[in-house]
């Protein structure tokens, strides 16, 4: 009889267990991330490789980040700060706080709101505006890839560097255009005799050129990523400038891909770069021969940046076991902390939550078997720091 009943006992407690394992199993939900691109247009290419890095990080970590499962919800904005907008919305009302994807700063401000205002945290593997490292930073927005002056202050060190004394500067008319203009004049040190302002999807750089040439400068910093960077840069060529002035770009303006679109016209270039390609750390070289191996393309710094981007998000998400809203605090410490293994070699956060890292001069050689690379010349900033941090109070 003992026996019997110790039976029934035992078939009850496993019926239990049974039945409560699907509903135990529905608890342990994947944390949704919100991904707003840019995956078509002209720069489309640069979220994709932005999303491909990204998703590589979860592939490899078997559909987790830092062994939390995650659901990547991916949108396009179509480079259109209202449909960015209206993206988020809708996101935020689906329940989603952790946010990242966005490249462009015009963007990032049309978005930035929605997702901050709802307590929500936006980890940026692109977008790096001025107004977020200082007066306007806020506690939930951390940018992993640069502030916006950051590439064009060390363009400004570059020039410096080659010893140029009359230089003219392009960049688009938007946020991160101006951040760029605004960045180069406070590094460089010689005689700034004209800035040009073109449209962000301009294609026709002729009369720019013109104007250019009648003011026959050293050499010119511009910042034009994507399709546009690629059409200047042959415009440039074509137009027997580049013979008789030096170019000095943020790799964003002659990143991998543009290199192949623009040919032997980016030749010569000068860039500065937070990441290079060749960089010895492991992770560095884990990371090229993974994203190769995946996507069968050699990955742009953008891929770069998204890839330590969800290292960094696996990190935090794994402090506080996937809970980014009931541990916020300890989220938010978590992200501060930056205890990841980055493709960079070392990476830090300010007080501002943009980051303290190396920058390197590079140029565009012909490697003697006909073929454009980057030369690492050298760091041409060591742990470089953003102006706008002594304004941000947290």
């Amino acid at each position: 009889m003992k026996n019997h009943a110790l039976h029934r006992i035992a078939a009850v407690l496993l019926l239990a267990l049974a039945g409560s394992g699907p509903a135990m199993a529905q608890t342990v939900k994947p944390v949704k991330i919100g991904f707003i691109g840019t995956l078509s247009t002209p720069a489309g290419y640069i979220g994709e490789d932005e999303h491909d890095a990204f998703m590589l990080a979860v592939k490899e970590g078997g559909g987790k980040l830092g062994g939390v499962p995650v659901d990547v919800v991916v949108e396009d904005d179509g480079l259109k700060p209202a449909n960015a907008k209206q993206i988020a919305d809708k996101m935020v009302q689906d329940g989603i706080r952790l946010f990242t994807g966005i490249t462009f700063s015009n963007v990032m401000a049309a978005v930035g709101p929605t997702v901050l205002n709802a307590g929500g945290f936006y980890v940026s593997l692109n977008s790096g505006p001025s107004n977020y490292a200082g007066k306007a930073c806020n506690k939930n927005f951390f940018s992993v890839a640069f502030e916006n002056d950051s590439y064009s202050d060390t363009a400004g060190d570059v020039a410096n560097e080659l010893g140029i004394k009359k230089m003219v500067v392009m960049a688009p008319n938007y946020q991160a255009g101006r951040d760029a203009v605004n960045g180069f004049k406070s590094a460089y040190k010689g005689q700034l005799v004209d800035e040009i302002y073109t449209k962000l999807d301009q294609s026709d750089f002729s009369v720019e050129l013109a104007r250019v040439r009648s003011l026959a400068p050293e050499a010119i910093f511009q910042f034009h990523p994507g399709g546009a960077g690629s059409n200047l840069a042959k415009q440039f060529a074509n137009s027997g400038l580049s013979d008789k002035i030096k170019m000095i770009t943020p790799i964003y303006s002659m990143d991998d891909r543009m290199l192949a679109a623009s040919g032997a016209a980016a030749k010569g270039y000068y860039l500065s770069s937070p990441w290079s390609a060749d960089l010895p750390n492991a992770q560095n070289q884990h990371f090229m021969q993974a994203f190769e191996a995946a996507y069968h393309r050699t990955p742009t710094v953008y891929a770069a940046q998204a890839y330590d981007t969800a290292n960094l998000i696996a990190s935090a998400l794994k402090a506080v076991d996937g809970d980014v809203t009931g541990k916020a605090d300890a989220f938010r410490a978590a992200l501060q902390k930056a205890d990841f293994a980055t493709v960079r070699g070392h990476f830090k956060f300010a007080a501002n939550h943009y980051p303290i890292q190396d920058w390197y001069l590079l140029h565009i050689e012909d490697n003697g078997s006909g073929k454009l690379v980057y030369k690492n010349v050298k760091v041409i900033a060591h742990d470089h720091v953003d102006p706008y941090v002594s304004q941000c109070k947290m």
